[in-house]
């Protein structure tokens, strides 16, 4: 009988190690050079790829292509926990003049974003109109997960910006509502392009019933987590003495339970957000639950972009010159271009309105949407589809990652709203 050897290394610690040191070091590097909020999550991809690729004996992560589950499970838990927490932390929702950009980019920005987006994936990238629709999809939203730097503070702390406010709102909202198109890339991939077969299907179930079901479900479920919380049993409540681990319970029987009706669970825990807020507004428990909730939320957010950058070099193997021509219009042209427009006649000026139409984040949720979808159904153009996105995400988390602060500290200064 051989001996073990005294020294055997096993490739699942290296790799805990490896993702270790890559987070530790994505935190603490930009220290050296700027004592704001440490950029992190460009280098949790850059710092990923090198940890995966230098240390020897570190298993192989899944990739998406091929096994996309874990992918969609670990995106969709980092997305709920994101979405709630953002809208926990919105203090005012009195004012509808407050709302306005919001809606502007929900309506406006985001249908032009995946109408461009698709156009040029099939005009440019030579994509089949069902994978096109699908990048529409997947690259509109701004992401809930990774665009915090610009979002509103935590609850009970006040002043919220009219820009963060606009970027928190919109992130909060259009992770559910891109899901119609997703579905819409779907039922093309699944039956063609004769709109008559589906189309009123599509329309009753996949646009009014799906949104309709997740933002009463979510309002239902918020009401009661908050009676749960601060209200029953008078003078022994939950919230004097509870962690949040109850209200994630509540957070995670609202979602599962608005997916199991048909309903979008995105929407539904962002409006359980806003609607839990509601009941006693004022009360320390706001806080930690946020702050519990944004623990959680970087944890996973961190474990996912590390393994996204330990998977980029074979996922951009697939990027063609038009793939990667597509990713740099959208951050660098098509984003601003829509965000601005669509702010026209909005009470945002000058450069209030160019950060907003700016930061529109990709990341997350974009991850989760193509890793559904592609569990779903067989596309023809997975391999470009996922360099493209991955793409996105690296571009996107990098120049937004790295001057958010600077854009957010160009603000601060200015009037609130």
């Amino acid at each position: 009988m051989n001996a073990e050897p005294f020294f055997s290394f096993s490739g699942y610690h290296l790799a805990l190690a490896a993702v270790g040191g890559a987070i530790i070091l994505s935190y603490w590097l930009p220290r050296w050079v700027s004592r704001r909020e440490p950029a992190a999550s460009g280098l949790l991809i850059l710092l990923g790829m090198l940890a995966f690729a230098v240390v020897p004996g570190v298993p192989d992560v899944p990739d998406p292509r091929v096994i996309p589950y874990p992918w969609e499970i670990l995106a969709e838990i980092t997305v709920i926990i994101a979405l709630f927490g953002t809208g926990l932390r919105i203090d005012n929702l009195s004012s509808f003049t407050r709302w306005k950009p919001t809606i502007r980019l929900l309506a406006i920005a985001m249908p032009l974003t995946i109408l461009s987006v698709a156009t040029m994936g099939y005009a440019i990238a030579g994509m089949t109109v069902a994978a096109a629709i699908l990048l529409g999809a997947v690259l509109a939203p701004t992401d809930p997960v990774l665009a915090g730097d610009v979002q509103v503070g935590p609850p009970l702390e006040g002043g919220e910006h009219t820009v963060r406010f606009a970027l928190t709102t919109e992130a909060a909202l259009n992770d559910g509502l891109a899901f119609p198109f997703v579905y819409l890339g779907l039922t093309v991939a699944a039956q063609g392009l004769a709109v008559g077969d589906w189309g009123l299907s599509w329309l009753a179930q996949d646009v009014f019933w799906r949104i309709t079901a997740g933002a009463a479900i979510g309002a239902a479920g918020g009401w009661a987590l908050g009676q749960v919380l601060f209200v029953l049993p008078r003078g022994a409540t939950l919230a004097d003495t509870a962690s949040g681990v109850v209200a994630l319970a509540g957070v995670l029987l609202c979602y599962g339970t608005t997916e199991l009706a048909e309903g979008y669970g995105f929407i539904a825990v962002a409006v359980m957000g806003l609607v839990l807020r509601r009941v006693e507004p004022r009360h320390t428990f706001h806080r930690r639950l946020h702050d519990f909730t944004l623990a959680l939320e970087h944890s996973l957010t961190a474990v996912l972009l590390v393994a996204l950058g330990a998977v980029l070099p074979t996922l951009l193997t697939g990027l063609t010159l038009a793939g990667a021509a597509i990713a740099l219009a959208l951050i660098f042209v098509l984003r601003p271009a829509v965000g601005w427009l669509s702010l026209a006649g909005s009470q945002l000026r000058g450069r209030d309105r160019w950060v907003v139409a700016i930061y529109g984040v990709r990341g997350v949720g974009s991850i989760y949407y193509l890793a559904y979808a592609c569990g779903k159904i067989e596309f023809w153009d997975e391999e470009p589809l996922w360099a493209l996105v991955s793409f996105a995400i690296l571009l996107s988390t990098l120049l937004h990652g790295f001057t958010a602060g600077m854009a957010m500290e160009g603000i601060s200064r200015e009037p609130r709203s």
